[in-house]
């Protein structure tokens, strides 16, 4: 069975070694002891969402904080190339169950997409209140899937600036039902971001299409059936990882 792990900011274990102790404290130390229940003598992985990693045995636990002594460093190297998926936002919490889902299949990042025909509006204090939700589901679903290497939550974008972020894309993929191509048959570039793109509950409007294809982009299909919004996102990175990473 895998280890627990537990995310500690950026910088906390940038000078640790095997032999080291590293305390486990606030909200993260309180869910260990008092969620978790871990106890002296367990094992338990920490990591800084970065790519570095270290294993070890907890050796003194306080009412909400821990001691960990480090027998491993791992440092996990940026994936090549990076799977980016480009959310478009959707009601109903369907947008967060797809972050939730593709953070466990591996995404690199996640682009929120106020697309044309997304209802739900990303402005001001509740535009901040969903991105802050958006980050807590991706932390959430790091740990729980036991990645060491959280997923980056990019800029929340219109159609003009997913355009351009897609000309520097090395790869951008739109889903869309209509494709001819199938997804399973995409052959993955060596380096650079592959951007899987996904519409609203009302699908991507022909001239958002336009647009991306103008500047490269290639619609492809998953299947014969239709995927809600919440689901198709995390159905082409399986579909990618599986043909790249999970071998």
């Amino acid at each position: 069975m895998t280890l627990p792990v537990h995310l500690v900011p950026a910088g906390t274990l940038d000078a640790v070694g095997p032999g080291s102790v590293v305390r486990l404290d606030g909200a993260e130390g309180r869910h260990a002891v008092a969620v978790r229940r871990t106890r002296v003598g367990e094992r338990l992985v920490l990591a800084d969402g970065s790519g570095r990693a270290v294993e070890g045995e907890v050796v003194g636990v306080d009412r909400d904080a821990l001691d960990l002594r480090v027998d491993e460093v791992r440092d996990e190297p940026e994936p090549a190339p990076r799977l980016v998926l480009v959310q478009a936002l959707a009601k109903g919490e369907r947008d967060d169950q797809a972050v939730e889902s593709a953070t466990e299949c591996g995404v690199d990042e996640v682009v929120p997409w106020q697309a044309a025909r997304s209802i739900v509006q990303w402005r001001g204090e509740r535009g901040e209140k969903a991105r802050r939700k958006w980050d807590a589901v991706l932390v959430a679903a790091t740990k729980q899937s036991r990645r060491t290497r959280r997923p980056v939550l990019g800029p929340t974008v219109t159609t003009a600036g997913l355009v351009e972020r897609a000309r520097e894309a090395a790869l951008v993929l739109v889903l869309h039902e209509d494709a001819e191509a199938p997804l399973a048959g995409v052959s993955l570039p060596d380096a650079g971001d592959v951007l899987v793109v996904v519409g609203p509950e009302g699908g991507i409007a022909p001239e958002e299409v336009a647009a991306l294809e103008a500047v490269g982009a290639r619609t492809v299909r998953l299947g014969s059936t239709v995927l809600r919004a919440s689901s198709a996102g995390p159905a082409a990175l399986a579909v990618l990882s599986a043909a790249s990473r999970w071998r």
